[in-house]
């Protein structure tokens, strides 16, 4: 009887362990994009030599959710989350990654989840890298940005967009608030724990080094620094940071704030006491600013984006 008890609890064992082993990696857990959309026709210009070698990573050990990040984007594009009862309005989601990569579900698919349950319609942007050497250099991020803003457009006429940035994506958008081309004008943006400083103490210095390289001039770091580039037509700005963020310090959104505030440009800052950095949707549960999707849309309702 011992001999036959063990040999069958053996069995159950490598059973478990051939299962354990056999077993997928995480997610997806929740709908992928209804569509992807290339955002340049045939190969993205300046490509460099050679070109980049995309690679996703999936950074997540939880089998509930997925924690994706795409490093050297070859080929920038968009995916497109369509709601099942749309109410007005888009959203272009540009996710952070320091500039060496592009989050994928924390700040992308997650967000463009949420929105898209209460009828908003989001596009998220995995834009090019400077530190790939493209030959835009670190113009190359906010190229991807107004060319995307360009699509989503054409294939929303008429509608409301908004932009929405996360970290170094968050410094994407604030670039295009302060440096877009007339035919790509967000209509609003939100900021959430943005890049902005490109020198000083609240300059986060791994973002700036993969966008500006090891050694910009004074002239690349202005042009560079959102704040310093705000203008009386850019867009109403949502801001939003955590206090206790250990990686983008505060100061970066208090300087955009007082650089759209000087020059008349409506703004809405939100600082939360917790947090941290990188909470995008599921991770701000349980602290204080939980509450920030809530507020944009509430925002964005107010700005006329949607219904």
């Amino acid at each position: 009887m011992i001999d036959r008890r063990r040999l069958l609890l053996g069995t159950l064992a490598a059973g478990l362990a051939a299962r354990a082993a056999a077993a997928p990696p995480p997610g997806p857990p929740l709908p992928e994009p209804d569509e992807w959309l290339d955002l340049w026709p045939g190969e993205a210009p300046g490509m460099p030599d050679p070109p980049p070698a995309e690679e996703v990573r999936e950074r997540s050990t939880d089998p509930s959710f997925n924690d994706r990040a795409i490093f050297h984007v070859h080929r920038p594009r968009l995916a497109i989350f369509r709601p099942a009862l749309a109410i007005g309005g888009a959203v272009l989601l540009t996710p952070g990654g320091a500039y060496a990569r592009v989050v994928m579900d924390k700040e992308g698919f997650e967000t463009a989840r949420w929105l898209a349950r209460r009828g908003v319609t989001a596009f998220v942007l995995f834009y090019r890298l400077a530190m790939d050497h493209w030959t835009s250099g670190a113009d190359t991020p906010i190229a991807d940005a107004h060319r995307a803003m360009r699509l989503v457009r054409a294939r929303m006429p008429g509608a409301k967009v908004a932009l929405l940035g996360f970290s170094a994506g968050g410094h994407v958008a604030a670039d295009l608030v302060a440096r877009f081309e007339a035919d790509a004008r967000p209509d609003a943006a939100g900021l959430l724990y943005p890049v902005i400083a490109m020198s000083g103490p609240a300059a986060h210095a791994e973002s700036r080094l993969n966008l500006l390289g090891p050694n910009p001039s004074a002239e690349d770091e202005r042009i560079h620094d959102p704040s310093r580039n705000v203008r009386a037509d850019s867009p109403p700005c949502f801001l939003v940071h955590a206090e206790d963020d250990p990686v983008i310090p505060v100061a970066n959104t208090l300087l955009m704030r007082e650089a759209l505030r000087a020059r008349g440009v409506q703004t809405e800052t939100h600082l939360f006491p917790t947090g941290g950095h990188g909470f995008g949707i599921r991770l701000a549960s349980g602290h204080s600013v939980e509450i920030w999707p809530d507020l944009f849309f509430a925002w964005g309702r107010r700005q006329g984006l949607w219904a």
